[in-house]
C-alpha cells in the first residue's frame, strides 16, 4: 500500500508548525490512519504530543541533518508502520538531505510545501537568496502567510517563478486567502501590435508570455537572442533565447521559445550559440517540450547580430 509523504519546508518562525497542526486537525487529511511526524526543527510553537498520540500521530525528532539516512528512514517505517508521513524540515538544511534518500519502497512523495512569512521574505532574499530559492526550486506549493495590502505579489512572483515555473503561490491574510489578481506591470506597451523587447525586459517577457500566452498571440516581437539547435527539437524548429540568472552567479539557465525560421532558412545549417536579431509573430500551439500549449514564434526576420557586452538577462 502506498504511503504518502508530505514535506513541509520553510525557515524558522515561518509558520510551519501552525500549518501542520491545522492540517492534522482536518479529519479528511488524517483519514483514520497512523501518521508519522518527523520533526527536523524545534520552533516556538509546540505540539501536544499526548493529544496527537490519541489521534494516531507519532512524533520523532531529528536533531542533526546527518541522521536522515536510508537506514534511519527504513527503521522508522518498520517500528511505527505509518500510513502517512509528514516531515517538518529545517529551513537551514538542504532538501537534498531527504530527497536523495532511498526511502522505504511504499513511501511516495506527494507534495513539497514551503511556508513563508511574507513580512520577512525580502530580508531573506537579500541575505540568504540561494537558500530561499533552493527551497522554492523543488516545492509544489509556496504559502505566503501574514500578507498585508503592502505585500508585493508581483515582486514575489518574479523572484520565484524563474526557478520553478510550476509552483503554486498562495497568499494568506488575517481574513483568509488573498486570491485577488494583481495586474502585472509590464515594461512594454501591450496595446501595441509590435513589441520591442530590450535585453533588460527579456526575462519579464519570457515569464509573462509563458504564463499568459493568449495575451501575445498575433503580436510581433523583436529581440536579441542566441540560437540553440538540436535534433531533439521538433523538426524544423530552433530556440532563440538568452542565458538568465535564476538564483545566483552559479545558477544560470538558457530560456527561450520554440521557433520556426523563415522558409529561406534551413535549420540543419544553423549552429548553436550564434547571435541574431529576431522578429517573429507569436502563436500558441501544443508542443511536447511545453507539456501542453505554449508560445511558438514564427520568425519573419533573422538577422546576424553582435554578441552583447552583458550576455545575461534578469527577471526584475
Amino acid at each position: 500500500m502506498e504511503k504518502p509523504v508530505f514535506l513541509i519546508n520553510g525557515f524558522l518562525d515561518s509558520g510551519k508548525t501552525t500549518f501542520i497542526k491545522e492540517t492534522l486537525q482536518d479529519p479528511q487529511f488524517r483519514n483514520g490512519g497512523k501518521i508519522l511526524l518527523i520533526l527536523c526543527e524545534e520552533g516556538e510553537e509546540e505540539y501536544d504530543e499526548v493529544a496527537l498520540a490519541k489521534q494516531g500521530v507519532s512524533i520523532v525528532a531529528v536533531e542533526k541533518e546527518e541522521q536522515l539516512t536510508d537506514e534511519f528512514l527504513f527503521g522508522l517505517d518498520m517500528f511505527y508502520k505509518p500510513h502517512m508521513i509528514m516531515v517538518e524540515m529545517n529551513g537551514m538544511w538542504k532538501l537534498a538531505s531527504i530527497l536523495e534518500r532511498n526511502m522505504p519502497d511504499e513511501w511516495a512523495l506527494m507534495q513539497i510545501i514551503t511556508i513563508v512569512d511574507a513580512t520577512t521574505f525580502d530580508a531573506y532574499m537579500k541575505n540568504m537568496r540561494s537558500l530561499m530559492l533552493e527551497e522554492m526550486k523543488y516545492s509544489d506549493i509556496a504559502i505566503f502567510n501574514r500578507c498585508t495590502e503592502e505585500t508585493n505579489k508581483t515582486a514575489i512572483r518574479r523572484s520565484i517563478k524563474p526557478v520553478n515555473r510550476k509552483i503554486q503561490l498562495i497568499y494568506e491574510r488575517e481574513d483568509g486567502i488573498d486570491d485577488s489578481e494583481e495586474e502585472e506591470e509590464l515594461p512594454y506597451d501591450m496595446t501595441q501590435s509590435h513589441l520591442e523587447i530590450t535585453d533588460e525586459d527579456y526575462g519579464i517577457w519570457y515569464m509573462d508570455a509563458m504564463d499568459h500566452p493568449d495575451a501575445y498571440v498575433g503580436k510581433t516581437v523583436s529581440f536579441l537572442a542566441m540560437s540553440y539547435v538540436s535534433p531533439k527539437l521538433p523538426k524544423g524548429c530552433f530556440v532563440p533565447g538568452r542565458m538568465a540568472m535564476t538564483c545566483c552567479a552559479d545558477d544560470v539557465a538558457f530560456i527561450g521559445f520554440l521557433a520556426k525560421p523563415p522558409a529561406a532558412v534551413n535549420v540543419k545549417q544553423m549552429k548553436s550559440r550564434q547571435w541574431y536579431r529576431v522578429t517573429a509573430v507569436v502563436k500558441k500551439e501544443y508542443q511536447r517540450e511545453y507539456q501542453g500549449e505554449g508560445p511558438v514564434l514564427y520568425v519573419t526576420a533573422l538577422v546576424p547580430a553582435e554578441e552583447p557586452a552583458d550576455k545575461l538577462v534578469y527577471f526584475n
